[in-house]
């Protein structure tokens, strides 16, 4: 274990032989660190954090803190849980679960760059790539290969699904569907994630489908349960337009409005 002698860390702490620890960092009890996991300078990471394989953490960040949450009671048993083949860049800010036994979650894969804060009882998924000063609030959902802008604020309790993007400077408040681009204060919809969806592999054909769901949710006429009722009556949709009906029939927040677009949609 390659630690550097200006580190603190508690004789409490599980960290593998193969974890490296910079200068001026503090681990304390109650903290398991897996392998290849290399800590850069002047990070804390507290009581109850959980941090998997091969991550790299750069330097300043502050982990598994306690959640700003006033009714928080300091002694509640709670966790930060992160997976594996993570990097988080400089400064981040993740804090912990505020219910007993339970974590604030962070997936494999993902890119986190500078300041980036993630709240209580968050759960981040696989492969997802958050910029410069952003922020997810409480209980934030992210989905799998979502792309986060900078400076972008997540209201609580909202859900941003599968191959979505937001825009940068972007207020979220409702949930983000799956596949779609967000921008603007509120965020809308203003277009389909294209580029997105062609990184990941999805056909031609399955992007047209995609486009003629949300053509028929946002500019049919149809209210929201009239035209999941009308994507209903496909006996056998494509997994990707199952996605986006469930989707929105799961949604407690409601799911974000489209811009409005005068002689149609500008989804592609």
């Amino acid at each position: 274990m390659k630690i550097h002698p200006t580190a603190i860390i508690d004789p409490k702490a599980e960290l593998h032989e193969s974890v490296e620890v910079g200068p001026f960092c503090i681990i304390e009890k109650d903290v398991k660190i897996g392998e290849g996991t290399v800590i850069e300078s002047h990070v804390k990471i507290l009581s109850g954090t959980r941090i998997g394989k091969f991550n790299k953490i750069s330097s300043g960040g502050s982990f598994g803190g306690l959640p700003q949450d006033l009714a928080f009671k300091p002694e509640t048993k709670t966790y930060l849980e992160i997976g594996d083949h993570n990097h988080f860049r400089e400064n981040v800010i993740f804090h912990r679960a505020t219910v007993e036994g339970k974590a604030t979650t962070i997936g494999n894969h993902n890119y986190m760059m500078g300041n980036v804060h993630i709240a209580h009882d968050t759960i981040v998924g696989d492969h997802n790539i958050i910029v410069q000063n952003t922020m997810l609030a409480g209980h934030v959902v992210i989905g799998n290969k979502v792309f986060i802008s900078g400076s972008v604020g997540v209201h609580q309790f909202v859900r941003v699904s599968d191959y979505a993007m937001l825009a940068g400077l972007t207020k979220v408040v409702k949930d983000v569907p799956p596949y779609a681009t967000v921008d603007g204060h509120p965020g809308l919809v203003v277009s389909l994630n294209v580029v997105g969806m062609k990184r990941a592999g999805i056909s031609s054909d399955v992007r047209l489908a995609i486009k003629r769901v949300y053509k028929i949710i946002y500019h049919s006429g149809l209210n929201t349960k009239q035209a999941l009722a009308e994507l209903k009556k496909d006996p056998n949709p494509a997994p990707e337009v199952q996605k986006i009906i469930e989707f929105f029939e799961t949604s407690k927040r409601g799911v974000v409005d489209h811009r409005f677009v005068a002689g149609g949609s500008d989804e592609e």
